[in-house]
């Protein structure tokens, strides 16, 4: 029977990763499980097939969850507030520390704010405008600190944590040595990209010794998916609660009604990316996967707007007179699709895997590829004509890498459609190109502002 016992024991830590089934009900139908298995072994069946077509009878784990969940409904409300009682204690220990490190990230967002606003009311003494330093170095205030929260939660060794934190100063010294003029694009683009680059050193963080894993890197895109929900969730919360607060205090005192927004809203929003990686672990057992939900109910829209797009452009033509910002919003965009083919494949079941969204994915992926090379056909035009600069060569560098991975991706659909090749290629493909975007991101970060002269 200890064969048996460590089956059930096994079967049981499936079930209890719901939060709406509780260990009595555990008990409960257990006791049902072990009455199954003994009838089936009188009737002369061996133990493992007795277990096996006993759990069949009883329900695949997600369908006996779904059904306490459904006649439990209140549980999961409670615990999105309240953990189980013999988890809550872990709980506790780890809600302190996320505060801590919440409110590091508060206090440093509002120092060099500070330090910022001195430099600008002191640009005599500085040599000229300094605080645009401010705006491009906001990422190094906030995200270290996630890397750090990361880190500890995981219990990283030191070496590693040394070593994430090394590149994190040596990005930092690098954009601080740069002398970029007033308003210099490259200054803009490395504002835009330096965030990337420490996000993805935040995955390092995330996966820890598992970073060549496809499996863990698709886990971080799904930590970032659920991060950014909650990430905006709690923007939206936080701006109605301080909408109410600035109604509350003007009339008591104008003028520190005036300063709320400076101390409150970069404090909260920094506190916000620690509370929303707290979030994500905290509650993931009570409403994980809200991401790919989302994008099963987005993918066939974007896959009706690109199909119209694409055919409203062939037929009409992109001509060489066609609007920079309108390239930036199809690259938005195309980078939208991407997110939507990583989180389609994340909640992915290939056993229970739905025919019907593998085909409209690749009507996505294919639109979205040919909308890509009309796009890039018009930068090269528009190089041609006017040469390169540092936006131009972001742009295209960015659509090139977009064209390989669309391409790629929509290769191997079809191959996995036609039962060639197995649907996980398709996820390897895609977690396995981000790293080349984050090597893309960097060169964007240290190496265009070297080529064009901090212009």
């Amino acid at each position: 029977m200890e064969t048996l016992d460590t089956r059930i024991a096994q079967w049981r830590r499936a079930v209890t990763r719901s939060a709406a089934v509780g260990p009595d009900d555990v008990d409960e139908l257990e006791g049902h499980l072990r009455e199954q298995v003994a009838d089936l072994a009188d009737a002369g069946l061996d133990e493992e097939e007795a277990f096996l077509i006993a759990v069949k009878r009883l329900g695949a784990v997600d369908a006996v969850t779904a059904e306490f969940a459904r006649e439990h409904g209140d549980r999961l409300w409670k615990q999105l507030v309240l953990a189980p009682s013999e988890e809550r204690g872990e709980r506790r220990r780890g809600v302190l520390p996320m505060i801590v490190f919440a409110l590091i990230a508060a206090v440093l967002i509002q120092v060099a704010r500070l330090v910022a606003q001195y430099t600008a009311s002191n640009a005599e003494m500085f040599g000229g405008d300094t605080s645009m330093w401010f705006v491009r170095d906001l990422g190094l205030f906030v995200l270290p600190v996630l890397v750090g929260y990361l880190a500890w939660s995981r219990r990283m060794p030191v070496r590693r944590v040394l070593a994430l934190f090394g590149v994190i100063a040596a990005l930092a010294v690098v954009v601080s040595v740069f002398p970029f003029a007033d308003g210099a694009a490259t200054g803009i683009l490395v504002a835009l990209h330096l965030p990337v680059v420490l996000w993805f050193v935040v995955g390092l963080a995330y996966v820890g010794d598992e970073w060549r894993s496809s499996a863990r890197r698709m886990d971080f895109v799904r930590f970032s998916g659920e991060w950014a929900i909650y990430f905006v969730l709690l923007v939206l919360g936080g701006g109605v609660l301080f909408g109410l607060t600035e109604l509350l205090v003007s009339p008591l005192s104008q003028p520190v009604a005036n300063e709320l927004p400076l101390w409150i809203l970069p404090s909260g929003g920094a506190a916000a990316v620690i509370v929303a990686a707290w979030l994500v672990d905290a509650k993931k057992s009570v409403i994980e996967n809200i991401a790919p939900v989302l994008t099963a109910i987005f993918t066939p829209l974007f896959a009706v707007m690109l199909v119209v797009a694409s055919a409203g452009y062939v037929a009409v033509g992109i001509g060489r007179e066609f609007d920079r910002d309108l390239m930036i919003v199809f690259d938005v965009l195309l980078l939208v699709v991407l997110g939507l083919v990583l989180y389609g494949l994340s909640a992915r079941v290939e056993s229970r895997a739905s025919r019907v969204m593998d085909i409209i994915r690749l009507v996505t992926v294919c639109a979205a590829l040919l909308l890509d090379v009309l796009v890039l056909g018009s930068m090269l035009a528009r190089v041609g004509d006017l040469g390169f600069t540092p936006n131009r060569v972001v742009a295209l560098g960015l659509n090139i890498l977009l064209v390989v991975n669309l391409a790629g991706a929509a290769v191997l659909s079809v191959r996995a459609l036609a039962g060639r090749v197995s649907p996980s290629r398709l996820e390897s493909w895609q977690t396995g190109y981000l790293p080349v975007f984050a090597v893309w991101t960097l060169a964007v970060v240290v190496a265009v502002p070297v080529l064009f002269g901090f212009a």
